[in-house]
């Protein structure tokens, strides 16, 4: 059976990486796909799980559930991070194995690798040193989701792997003032000061650090490059492999906002790791790379944001 002649269940359809993914199958031309809300199903819960899978039985299954936020959520609400994002892993991971799924694909990220992994960071790197402190409690839960497919897969012959994509925006982004990414809160600063007619914008930090960034679309056609691999690795790198300064993403934001104003940088400000960096060889030997480009990207993530502002009457 072909992925797209499959059942699909995405779990987490209403997130950004969930919604892009349904997207993806539908252009495709993939029609049988299952998606439940949170008050239709909660993953946290083994029995509802359970359930639910006995009773939709699809055939694939797209873990891109998670509880997710910046570095002010993962510092303010660990616990929440940690038990939610194992509890959903585990669920959904082991309620497939026991209804018959064919085939799972679990989503992580790439802070699964050490604070001081060798840059670009490979997959090898994990495991092999401490976690940046500000999100280990996300963090380890990845890795336990990692790691239960990959024992899974030995132990009992199911076909679970997983995908770490780098930063990830576009349509269906965060924008909360304080709990969003980098890209999605810039923009909605750029843009606030463009409506004050605010004469700078102050960035933290000095600017240097790099950073790379993946259109969430580009994601999404990587994940069902690999469910469409017979032997896809047990875990692979989804990155763009383009990095760029904080401080050049900041004036690209400006420009693609239209903000007139100076761009300005607080250097007594924490700039966080200096550079992070995926080594993504690996999936780009297995066929697959990206095609958005970041200016482009921009420009849609800036129409998203903007097309989900309050309208006024």
């Amino acid at each position: 059976m072909s992925l797209l002649d499959s059942r699909i269940y995405v779990a987490g359809h209403r997130g950004m990486v969930g919604g892009a993914l349904v997207r993806s199958i539908r252009e495709r031309g993939g029609r049988d796909i299952l998606t439940a809300t949170h008050a239709e199903l909660d993953l946290c819960r083994q029995g509802q799980v359970e359930s639910w899978f006995s009773e939709h039985q699809p055939d694939t299954v797209i873990l891109a559930a998670a509880k997710v936020g910046g570095i002010h959520a993962n510092n303010t609400y660990p616990a929440e991070f940690i038990y939610d994002n194992l509890m959903m892993s585990a669920n959904v991971i082991h309620a497939a194995y026991t209804s018959g799924v064919k085939r799972l694909l679990f989503l992580g990220s790439s802070c699964i690798y050490p604070r001081l992994a060798p840059q670009p960071m490979p997959e090898d790197s994990l495991l092999t040193g401490p976690l940046e402190t500000t999100n280990e409690a996300y963090a380890l839960a990845k890795i336990a989701g990692l790691k239960l497919c990959q024992h899974y897969r030995h132990q009992y012959g199911v076909m679970f792997h997983s995908a770490m994509p780098t930063n990830l925006y576009g349509p269906g982004d965060n924008y909360h003032p304080e709990n969003s990414h980098v890209i999605p809160g810039l923009l909605r600063r750029f843009h606030d000061a463009k409506l004050a007619g605010l004469e700078a914008v102050t960035v933290w930090g000095t600017g240097t650090p790099l950073r790379e960034f993946l259109h969430v679309d580009d994601l999404a056609e990587a994940c069902l490059h690999l469910l469409e691999l017979e032997t896809p690795p047990d875990w692979v790198n989804v990155g763009s492999g383009q990095e760029c300064s904080i401080g050049e993403l900041a004036q690209t934001v400006k420009e693609v906002v239209g903000f007139e104003g100076a761009l300005k940088f607080d250097p007594t400000q924490p700039d966080g790791t200096p550079r992070k960096l995926l080594d993504s060889h690996l999936i780009q030997s297995l066929g697959w790379k990206p095609r958005v480009s970041l200016k482009e990207g921009l420009q849609a993530a800036y129409a998203d944001f903007q097309s989900s502002l309050p309208r006024s009457v």
